[in-house]
């Protein structure tokens, strides 16, 4: 009795080995295993902290700064990191600060406002934000469009960008938000792409690139697959009447092929 395994595994644990989702976990008894069950906690508390941790503005602000960006500041009309997760509806439009903010701003008119919020996960754009963008600026600037100032927002929902973008008078705005946290993803950035902002829109008027991170969407095929939707907008509104049909690009196909590599290495 001593010498038996009290763990019975799983017959699909070959295949774990290939996905970060919870599969062939195995059983001790009626029970999952020790190990299983500390991951499953390590998880839960990764993602409670991915919410509740605010996002470092000024070490974001300066990498941006380094990169030659000019970055403006603003702020939702959620007062508190608690009343943003109890107030979804003021997450979705500025303070009165931020609002003058940009009304004051000379810099409008511009063919794409960037956004970047901490949404769900501060830990996302604090870690994929900078890597993207530079992956995404050359394409957009292939596409002779100019990009506005870039806007750090902190309490922030989707539709915040609703608002700034009208007030910026931008043709298009680009949300990089933290996504809510999964068990195994904690850090997936969120790409929302909305044409002719104005507060009100709804989320069928946009469209989402999501699980942007070297585990999920690699920033190249991330960048890939935004530019390729702010190029199709020029011509046509965002949102349900938008496909996506980058994977039909003969460059995407080379993306992957490059990338395939670079995992393989």
């Amino acid at each position: 009795m001593k010498d038996k395994n009290p763990i019975t595994e799983d017959g699909w644990g070959e295949l774990s080995r290939l996905t970060a989702a919870r599969i062939a976990l195995g059983r001790a008894g009626n029970s999952l295993p020790c190990r299983e069950t500390l991951r499953f906690a390590l998880a839960h508390a990764q993602a409670r902290d991915a919410v509740h941790t605010p996002l470092d503005v000024s070490a974001l602000a300066g990498e941006l700064a380094a990169d030659g960006h000019r970055v403006v500041e603003i702020h939702s009309a959620a007062s508190s990191r608690a009343e943003y997760l109890q107030r979804p509806d003021l997450g979705r439009r500025l303070d009165n600060a931020s609002r003058e903010q940009l009304l004051a701003e000379q810099d409008k008119g511009c063919d794409l406002l960037i956004l970047i919020a901490d949404g769900l996960s501060s830990r996302a754009p604090a870690q994929h934000a900078v890597p993207l963008l530079r992956e995404l600026l050359p394409r957009v600037r292939e596409l002779g469009l100019n990009v506005g100032p870039l806007l750090i927002a902190r309490e922030a929902r989707v539709a915040l960008g609703d608002e700034a973008g009208e007030i910026m008078q931008a043709k298009m705005t680009a949300m990089l938000i933290g996504e809510r946290p999964g068990l195994s993803s904690p850090d997936s950035l969120g790409l929302y792409l909305t044409a002719a902002p104005r507060a009100g829109r709804s989320d069928a008027e946009r469209n989402c690139v999501s699980n942007v991170r070297p585990d999920g969407l690699p920033y190249p095929l991330a960048a890939f697959k935004l530019a390729w939707l702010i190029n199709a907008a020029l011509r046509q509104p965002t949102g349900v009447a938008l496909k996506d049909g980058s994977a039909t690009d003969p460059r995407w196909t080379a993306l992957l092929a490059r990338q395939a590599c670079l995992v393989k290495d």
